[in-house]
């Protein structure tokens, strides 16, 4: 069995010392052991994985804006935080990948429609006190000094 075949097999079966194996191939230039089909679809994944984590928090941040605003006789300080916190994570996420900025202008307002959706089953509100289009632009929803008046 060749060492492709090998390492391809280590994928199916355990897929951290496919990892290591995989690093230690292109750190010795073996690129005729590396499984390539694997890792291509693994280097395709990282970047999935990335958007999803941004919208992910982006759905996070415009949940608790929304409830923030719409329930301001209840706001917590675990809503404070976890906008703050998502926002942060956001933030190093688009410092760390500048790429990503057009993807999230892209899902803005998808991702607000997720969030209207879920804000409604996280209060017990009617969908129409939440508006319909997205009360936030993106920079207000990213700025640290951002809070919605009710």
């Amino acid at each position: 069995m060749s060492s492709a075949k090998v390492v391809s097999t280590l994928y199916e079966t355990d897929f951290v010392e496919w990892v290591n194996q995989t690093a230690q191939l292109l750190r010795e230039h073996r690129f005729d052991a590396v499984d390539l089909e694997n890792l291509v679809e693994e280097v395709e994944d990282l970047s999935r994985r990335e958007r999803d984590a941004l919208y992910s928090n982006l759905k996070v941040i415009l949940i608790h804006l929304l409830k923030w605003q719409f329930q301001s006789e209840r706001h917590t300080s675990s809503w404070r935080a976890s906008i703050v916190e998502h926002r942060q994570r956001l933030q190093r996420q688009l410092k760390n990948a500048p790429s990503l900025k057009p993807y999230l202008e892209e899902t803005f307002l998808e991702c607000y429609e997720d969030a209207r959706s879920l804000a409604v089953a996280e209060t017990g509100l009617d969908l129409a006190v939440f508006p319909q289009e997205c009360p936030y632009t993106v920079r207000e929803t990213l700025a640290q000094d951002f809070w919605p008046i009710s």
